[in-house]
């Protein structure tokens, strides 16, 4: 999309927005999800993929009457919106199933699993279940899997999880599951240099940091791990820690270019150690400055906690 396009669409969802006798205004995301159909009806896109934002049963996204619903692995996240308990989140997950139009579900805890279940025979939903798929002649390695003939390039055990999902869903839909091979994760485990190994990765949940510590545990055993850290103060900033931190040897922590993030010093507090950066760039420098003093080409660097940071990482890295 150019930025004429985009210039565009946000006019055309603005001037309706305004002539509209709306209660309040669209919110940023209302906007932007808005500014999106109408590019794609405008472009004439053949096929969407439409994430949800939050939840499922009142985002924005879900005023959409789509050819197929996906749900992935349901995890703790935005409970002060979505619930306290796995099955009230997942209550809101539900609310994207339609009457009579197919999903697929991933593999999901059983306390979210008889939900969805539920839900979808409420409304006579076809359901394939990603557990009920047989995954053969499974190779991993640090940079992606292989299995059932498929290549998945994404980093992780529970990508192979997501492929098959992926895949199940490309079939529900009468594509060839192949295209996957060509699957680029931006910012999610994503090897960016060597010497030391570099990864910048988007855990902000403790379902990612978990996926996280398994990853490092079994691709970098032994290895020295530097955390660079940023954490938004709506998530489960204590779980996320907790699991992170003590697999880490040496904690920075960058200041981030949003409101809603923690200031380093509260994260210096909880974790009991670490240090300040006044952002990702001075959190760099400390890395190179200690590459001067030491040998660390055999060290492992992850930044982490947050898309925030990871984003601003990436523009820093360029």
């Amino acid at each position: 999309v150019t930025t004429d396009q985009f210039r565009e669409a946000f006019e055309v969802v603005h001037t309706t927005a305004e002539r509209l006798d709306l209660d309040c205004h669209p919110t940023y995301f209302e906007t932007v999800t808005a500014m999106g159909f109408w590019l794609f009806r405008e472009l004439r896109v053949d096929t969407a993929v439409v994430e949800v934002g939050l939840g499922g049963r009142l985002d924005a996204t879900n005023v959409v009457e789509p050819a197929l619903t996906v749900i992935t692995p349901i995890d703790f996240d935005h409970e002060v919106y979505l619930g306290h308990t796995i099955e009230a989140i997942a209550g809101e997950k539900a609310g994207i199933l339609k009457p009579g139009v197919p999903a697929v579900f991933a593999r999901q805890r059983p306390e979210a699993a008889s939900v969805l279940i539920e839900r979808a025979r409420e409304l006579d939903v076809p359901v394939v279940r990603a557990e009920d798929f047989c995954i053969k002649d499974l190779e991993i390695d640090a940079r992606g899997s292989k299995f059932n003939g498929l290549a998945c390039p994404l980093a992780g055990e529970h990508q192979v999880e997501n492929a098959v999902t992926a895949a199940l869903a490309l079939e529900a839909l009468g594509v060839p599951p192949q295209g996957i091979s060509e699957a680029r994760w931006p910012g999610r485990l994503e090897h960016v240099a060597p010497n030391p190994d570099l990864i910048l990765d988007g855990a902000h949940n403790p379902a990612g940091a978990r996926a996280l510590r398994r990853y490092l545990e079994r691709f970098y055993p032994g290895r020295r791990l530097w955390l660079i850290f940023g954490a938004m103060r709506d998530k489960a900033v204590e779980e996320v820690t907790g699991i992170l931190f003590p697999i880490a040897s040496e904690l920075i922590f960058p200041a981030l270019n949003s409101s809603r993030a923690l200031r380093p010093e509260a994260l210096i507090e909880i974790a009991g150690r670490g240090q300040a950066a006044a952002d990702i760039g001075a959190a760099l420098e400390i890395l190179r400055n200690r590459a001067e003093q030491e040998d660390i080409s055999d060290d492992v660097v992850v930044i982490t906690g947050s898309l925030f940071l990871v984003g601003e990482a990436r523009s820093a890295l360029r």
